[in-house]
């Protein structure tokens, strides 16, 4: 099969990138979040690419597979755990660590172990696997913006992939032998010249797209390690797993100098490339400014506490997800904003008061008018929907967040901010799944929004049910 895409002579890997990214926003080729630019698409047919991992045979006679927390792969880590197999994610930007090890209950069902399998699973559901664990992968699954026939394969150009691969040799997880498996639109499958592959960056062996299965046979060695050259010391500042990894290889005897030139990633830095940002402007599109990747995932985070984690043995199923937990007796996360168009939300802040406060104490107006958002998909990010809310101009006072249900509530100044948030949010779709948007039951008793008795009480978040309507849900409650 020719490329659809075709590559100038002479192109860098930046060149490549924003060919492949315009190509699929123009072709309406990828699901949310969108644009994709500065991401890995998240493209249609992901799950049927992904479900292809199940009949290779390297992944058959597998025991430990390591997958990339992006969303298109989320296919992915679903079906490594309905296969039993030993599922590890690396932590977002390696902020925290290397790994976590996903540990889905005991009898979980399909339903648990897609929950398990999504962002907020990764982080309700694991442990962490530090350095010095005694780990041997023998799968390696990673997303790609761009990738050949040959396996020469091109991220998003932040280098996360290439510098978690290089720790898992350091750590002794992972070998030449090792299978890499990419997961991408048959679009993004493109003549990769040769000459753009560093020693550094990750090649794959088999490429999976909704259509075919590609077998690279690629002769070129894979990455061998952490290239210290090419870090700087703003990287290890940012990475702390990184400082680590420095001192236990200096106690070895290895080479740890570090480059002078700052580095965009762990060594993926080539002379001849331009700057992500600066020199390759982004393509304009329509849409209303957004989030970057590295922002959603920061705002996600945001004002989380962190609760001491369990070692693997002691890890039990957690029937309420950690930050709904953490939050307030009505079992909600809630965010605020300010009045500002375009705002940005913040997550509620742990001196503030439950949900089951009153309008006062929770500095709500006395006419705020809350609108009932259902049927949000499984695995959807509360900053996904933030995203959405801001393209649709109907961003609200403040969101209370309860996606293990399914839905959320989305709290107005008035009954005709309400009013005007509804009629921008109908027929809204987000990964093929519509939404129902209402006002709240509550509303619709003449009460103020923030009463409590429209709130889910403790054992809600225990249910792993989609319900579209406020009271389907209440009905599934009793």
């Amino acid at each position: 099969m020719e490329p659809v895409i075709k590559i100038n002579p002479g192109a860098s890997k930046w060149d490549i990138r924003h060919k492949v990214w315009d190509y699929i926003e123009e072709k309406n080729l990828a699901n949310f979040p969108r644009p994709v630019h500065n991401r890995i698409p998240n493209f249609k047919g992901a799950n049927q690419a992904c479900s292809r991992l199940a009949f290779l045979q390297e992944f058959k006679s597998s025991h430990t597979v390591k997958v990339n927390p992006d969303r298109p792969q989320q296919q992915a880590r679903f079906v490594t755990l309905e296969a039993q197999k030993t599922l590890l994610v690396p932590t977002p930007r390696l902020r925290t660590g290397l790994f976590n090890k996903i540990t889905p209950p005991e009898g979980a069902n399909k339903e648990q172990l897609r929950i398990c399998a999504s962002a907020q699973g990764v982080k309700d559901f694991s442990v962490p696997v530090g350095l010095e664990a005694k780990v041997k992968i023998d799968l390696v699954v990673v997303g790609s913006v761009a990738v050949s026939p040959k396996g020469f394969r091109i991220g998003k150009g932040e280098g996360y992939a290439d510098m978690e691969y290089g720790m898992m040799v350091s750590m002794g997880a992972v070998n030449d032998s090792t299978v890499v498996v990419t997961v991408v639109h048959d679009c993004q499958v493109v003549d990769v010249p040769e000459e753009l592959i560093e020693s550094h960056d990750l090649i794959v062996d088999y490429i999976l797209t909704p259509t075919r299965v590609i077998k690279t046979d690629c002769c070129k060695p894979k990455p061998q390690g952490i290239y210290w050259n090419k870090l700087d010391v703003e990287k290890l500042q940012k990475i702390p797993i990184l400082k680590k990894l420095q001192a236990l290889e200096e106690e070895a005897g290895k080479d740890v100098t570090l480059g002078s030139v700052p580095a965009t990633v762990a060594g993926t830095v080539a002379a001849a490339e331009p700057a992500p940002r600066a020199a390759q402007p982004r393509r304009q599109t329509r849409r209303r400014p957004r989030l970057s990747s590295q922002q959603e995932e920061e705002e996600e985070f945001k004002q989380e506490s962190k609760p001491e984690r369990k070692t693997e043995g002691e890890q039990n199923f957690r029937q309420r997800p950690a930050r709904v937990r953490k939050e307030s007796r009505g079992g909600e996360e809630r965010a605020t904003k300010g009045r500002g168009r375009g705002g940005n939300f913040k997550e509620k802040g742990p001196d503030e008061k439950g949900s089951e406060g009153t309008a006062s104490e929770r500095k709500v107006p006395p006419t705020v008018t809350t609108v009932y958002l259902g049927g949000i998909p499984t695995g959807l990010r509360v900053s996904e929907l933030k995203t959405v809310l801001r393209e649709k101009d109907a961003v609200p006072l403040r969101l209370t967040w309860q996606g293990a249900q399914h839905r959320a509530f989305l709290d107005y100044s008035d009954p005709e901010a309400a009013d005007q948030a509804l009629e921008a949010l109908q027929g809204l779709n987000l990964d093929g799944q519509g939404l129902q948007a209402e006002l709240a039951k509550s509303q619709r008793r003449g009460r103020r929004s923030g009463q409590s008795d429209r709130r889910p009480g403790p054992g809600a978040t225990q249910k792993f049910k989609t319900s579209t309507t406020e009271e389907e849900v209440e009905k599934s409650e009793q």
